[in-house]
């Protein structure tokens, strides 16, 4: 009874493999004909600045509003504001605002959860990575008034020689006010 059992265990297998066979060539050819036909765009890899560039980011001082919201992937705040970000990304298309998200993710993480978190967020084409290793207690100082970088999430806006900044997590409301506040 055993030798019939596993006699019929292995004809099944070695059926079933049969029928994979066919499925993976049909796979290959239809992945060849659509890498010829189509090439596969694979997402830009995100940027990363430097301390220099950041600086020269945050400096702008013309016609356009900047909002930069400083986030890593793992603050639980961060992640619960960016859905009011992209919102306004949305809404404000086509107009003089540029939203920017910096993660601060630790290197170890840049090539691998800062990507997946950026698509799932829909956020790729918004976000830099900048390490925040290298940033001092003068480039903090010379940026902001509040932020000394010791908690996230931070969002900095400047429009000509107006700022605004938020320390923590910002409601949809607030973040709508402070825009329209400095789109006037």
């Amino acid at each position: 009874m055993n030798k019939i059992i596993l006699s019929t265990f292995v004809v099944f297998a070695l059926s079933s493999c049969k029928k994979e066979s066919p499925k993976t060539e049909d796979l290959n050819a239809a992945t060849d004909s659509v890498s010829v036909a189509e090439p596969v765009s694979t997402p830009a890899a995100l940027k990363i600045v430097t301390p220099q560039q950041t600086s020269e980011f945050l400096g702008k001082k013309n016609d356009t509003l900047y909002v930069t919201n400083f986030f890593a992937t793992w603050c639980g705040p961060c992640v619960k504001e960016i859905p009011h970000f992209k919102n306004k990304i949305q809404e404000l298309n086509g107009k003089p605002v540029k939203i920017t998200f910096v993660s601060l993710d630790n290197k170890d993480v840049w090539n691998t959860d800062v990507p997946k978190f950026t698509d799932e967020q829909g956020i790729r084409n918004n976000t830099v990575i900048l390490d925040g290793d290298l940033l001092d207690g003068k480039f903090f100082s010379t940026h902001f008034k509040e932020w000394t970088g010791s908690a996230i999430p931070f969002t900095f806006m400047r429009k000509g020689d107006k700022t605004d900044e938020t320390l923590g997590m910002i409601s949809e409301e607030q973040l709508n006010e402070k825009i329209n506040s400095l789109l006037k």
